[in-house]
């Protein structure tokens, strides 16, 4: 499970945060949400730590929570992604991108993450071929893990020159989301937490607060 940086706000309060959706008679059922962090990282395994980092400070901030699944699992993607760009995509010289993506509605979360690096002659297999694989190299570990906590993911070429983009996607279960931050916001014994009936009305009601573009 991914620590969290001291300071940040708990299940409690980041269930807080959609509280005005109910009471906001204009929130529509068709409203959507989209978040976007993107940066360069040194090629090297302190790049990759900061960029895992970063990652985790970022869905946390965009509403979904430390200590939930989906969170454990977006930042184990991403730390396996940009892992595989230092150890297997590394150009002296070259930096690799990160960019994170979330487009949140009513009805689902999606998260993306992708990692380009500038190294075009070592390319990972397709997902069908790890999938396949009856056994697994120590460098074809990483990719299998994605496989297995991603809803989907590939790579394509790099569209502005040598390299790659590898990338996956990760789709919130709102149900079991909304009965984990329930769970933990129960655990904090802190006055005015919210049920789970309330939870479920808010994201009924539209977009997580904290998510909706204002």
């Amino acid at each position: 499970m991914t620590s969290k940086p001291t300071g940040l706000p708990g299940p409690t309060q980041q269930v807080a945060r959609r509280h005005h959706l109910i009471d906001n008679p204009g929130a529509s059922t068709e409203a959507t949400a989209h978040r976007a962090f993107e940066m360069r990282f040194t090629s090297t395994p302190r790049g990759a730590r900061l960029a895992r980092r970063l990652v985790a400070v970022r869905l946390d901030a965009w509403g979904v929570p430390y200590g939930t699944d989906a969170h454990d699992a977006i930042v184990l993607v991403a730390a396996e992604l940009t892992a595989n760009a230092v150890v297997h995509g590394h150009v002296p010289g070259r930096d690799f991108h990160l960019r994170l993506d979330l487009h949140a509605d009513a009805r689902s979360t999606t998260v993306r993450v992708e990692v380009t690096d500038t190294r075009a002659e070592r390319v990972p297999p397709r997902p069908g071929a790890v999938a396949a694989a009856s056994h697994v190299t120590e460098s074809g570990r990483g990719l299998l893990l994605v496989a297995g906590l991603a809803t989907r993911w590939d790579w394509h070429p790099r569209p502005d020159g040598p390299g790659k983009t590898v990338w996956a996607v990760y789709e919130v279960e709102h149900d079991a989301w909304l009965n984990q931050l329930a769970d933990e916001a129960e655990s904090e014994g802190a006055e005015g937490s919210v049920s789970l009936e309330e939870m479920s009305a808010i994201t009924a009601a539209g977009a997580p607060a904290d998510l909706v573009e204002r």
